[in-house]
């Protein structure tokens, strides 16, 4: 148990959550993959998008259609300073098996291409927040670019000698941001990390209880992203907020909870890892550069779960000197519980409706 002084800190923590969470909890703005396919005198513009923040659920034809006319709009491509006119030729919607969309535009250009010029104005579509993760390929080179609010253009020499740029160095790099991005905006994974802590132990049981985390669900995740294993979002959601619920509870009540909450971190943890390739499918993944685009993804989240811990182990332990009550420590875990239990809630029974 950590000292009773250590113990306003985490309480100020799960206040702070609980008065912030709602705000961030999943708020990154959209992101998409795009790749970007140059031929001769044509170019092939496909976008994958998250279906959850881009479309209603009642969206139909004529609804995909609109947005595959907004990107054929907005997503501006030219030839050595000659604008290439862009029609829309596919949108893939999404399915029980797949939550993105598709949309793929063409772009004819007047003479083979030795200059591409590309203005991405998605965000004139999807809101100031979204990104576009983009791979340009031709023949002889490819390069990654992300399109996000202070960066919307891109100019690349196609050469038929070019050097291919290092794509999967690039996209691991994309790709990690994106994970530390999920952890540290993700309210539900946050304070289940901070109820795990909360009772303390020693720095053994602590790297235990991380460890167990992290391997459970880099194991679900890997199994769900290459889809082995999956399970759908209207059980992994509900149960991630009742982790949180559980954790805190067990806080509040089981003497012995420290003995076994590695197991509790891992068993939890596999369903954190369903959650973490729901968002992962969310933004879509390269089909090219997979493994660097999952390896990327899941070091970035480790990192922003060991950020989380590191800020908290330095202060907790330097807190040690002030004669703090245990009370607060249960009134933490009680803020927790509560956020879990409105998180399920929201999740299994307001989200059903």
């Amino acid at each position: 148990m950590w000292p009773h002084n250590n113990r306003w800190l985490l309480g100020l923590l799960a206040a702070l959550c609980l008065v912030l969470g709602p705000a961030v909890a999943h708020k990154g703005g959209t992101t998409g993959y795009a790749t970007v396919s140059v031929a001769g005198q044509t170019v092939r513009y496909a976008v994958t998008l998250p279906a959850d923040g881009v479309l209603l659920d009642s969206a139909v034809a004529k609804d995909l259609r609109d947005l595959a006319a907004a990107f054929a709009r907005h997503v501006m491509i030219a030839a050595d300073g000659t604008a290439c006119a862009g029609v829309p030729a596919e949108v893939r919607p999404s399915s029980p098996q797949r939550a993105s969309i598709e949309v793929v535009v063409l772009y004819a250009c007047a003479a083979p291409i030795r200059n591409l010029s590309i203005r991405d104005g998605s965000d004139a579509v999807l809101g100031p927040d979204h990104h576009t993760i983009a791979d340009i390929d031709w023949p002889g080179g490819t390069q990654q670019v992300v399109f996000e609010s202070e960066h919307r253009e891109a100019h690349i020499a196609i050469t038929s000698n070019a050097q291919p740029q290092s794509g999967v160095a690039s996209t691991f790099t994309s790709y990690f941001g994106i994970g530390v991005e999920h952890i540290l905006l993700g309210f539900d994974h946050v304070l289940f990390i901070v109820a795990l802590i909360l009772p303390g132990g020693s720095l053994i049981s602590i790297a235990a209880m991380v460890t167990a985390f992290t391997v459970a669900h880099s194991l679900t995740l890997a199994l769900s992203v290459l889809n082995i294993l999956t399970l759908p979002p209207q059980i992994v959601e509900p149960v991630i907020a009742l982790s949180i619920a559980y954790v805190a509870l067990e806080n509040l009540t089981g003497k012995n909870a420290l003995s076994r909450r590695w197991a509790v971190s891992f068993l939890f943890g596999l369903v954190h890892g369903f959650g973490f390739a729901g968002a992962l499918a969310e933004v879509g993944l390269p089909p090219s550069g997979l493994l660097s685009a999952l390896v990327g993804f899941n070091l970035g989240v480790e990192a922003g779960q060991l950020l989380i811990v590191a800020v908290l182990l330095p202060l907790l332990i330097w807190l040690q000197r002030f004669p703090w009550e245990p009370r607060l420590a249960k009134v933490s875990s009680s803020a927790i519980m509560a956020a879990g239990l409105a998180l399920l809630a929201e999740r299994a029974f307001i989200g059903s409706v």
